[in-house]
């Protein structure tokens, strides 16, 4: 299997957690970040702004994502502007609609315009995919992510999703396509084989790096052995009878 190392396609990671990303932010191959609000709630931030410049100002050299939280057009970009204006490695995550459903292309084509690096988000659909990249300039940089992970919670498969979008984009020679909600450390080198040029990926999921390559028959006997020491730690009985006294 190729190792990490070796990937064409860039590892992003997803989180808010501050601790885990400065920990993650020494590994070389990772190559930048991405947040959203509700990770931020998770991880129990209550500060959006304060939040933000003291990541960017931990982490200055590399790219991470912060959204915009506001639900119209007016709101959204000028909440954009404030968010790029945190840093330079900073990127604007817009959602692909409002809670409305209305596409959210006045925001994108504006922010763009301004020259803004944007992280459209939330996208399940190819078509989904040509109207981002309408809105798109060709000399701005800017991230689309689409949900594959979600995809593949549909019971449908993503790959196909993520080659069409990578079609979608090919007039956009700055956009980069991100394989967002990974589910498995797989769907990594499944990102990689098509081409994608970013995957992100959460921090549980980051933790079975060490696996990648790994021997099978060792991990066979590991899990073996897990199950052993769990049953012995927990002082499992099971009551056999004794077969020559019953007899």
């Amino acid at each position: 299997m190729t190792k990490i190392d070796s990937l064409k396609t860039k590892i992003f990671a997803d989180g808010a957690d501050f601790d885990a990303i400065l920990a993650l932010a020494k590994k070389p191959w990772i190559k930048g970040f991405t947040t959203n609000p509700t990770l931020m709630r998770k991880a129990g931030v209550t500060d959006y702004e304060a939040y933000a410049r003291k990541l960017v100002a931990a982490v200055p050299d590399r790219p991470i994502s912060f959204e915009v939280f506001a639900d119209d057009f007016n709101g959204m970009i000028a909440q954009g502007r404030v968010i790029a204006a945190l840093g330079k490695n900073v990127n604007v995550k817009i959602p692909v609609t409002t809670t409305s459903g209305a596409f959210t292309g006045p925001v994108i084509r504006a922010l763009a315009e301004a020259g803004v690096v944007l992280n459209v988000t939330a996208l399940f659909t190819a078509e989904q995919a040509q109207n981002v990249a309408e809105c798109l300039l060709p000399n701005v940089p800017a991230i689309v992510s689409v949900f594959a992970g979600r995809i593949a919670d549909t019971g449908r498969a993503p790959i196909p999703v993520m080659q069409a979008c990578l079609a979608k984009l090919k007039d956009r020679p700055k956009a980069e396509l991100l394989w967002a909600s990974p589910r498995e450390l797989l769907n990594i080198f499944e990102a990689d084989a098509i081409g994608c040029h970013i995957i992100t990926v959460s921090h549980d999921v980051l933790g079975k790096i060490g696996l990648v390559g790994k021997d099978l028959n060792e991990y066979s006997l590991e899990t073996v052995k897990m199950f052993y020491n769990d049953a012995t730690a927990s002082n499992f009985q099971i009551r056999v009878p004794d077969r020559r006294a019953a007899s």
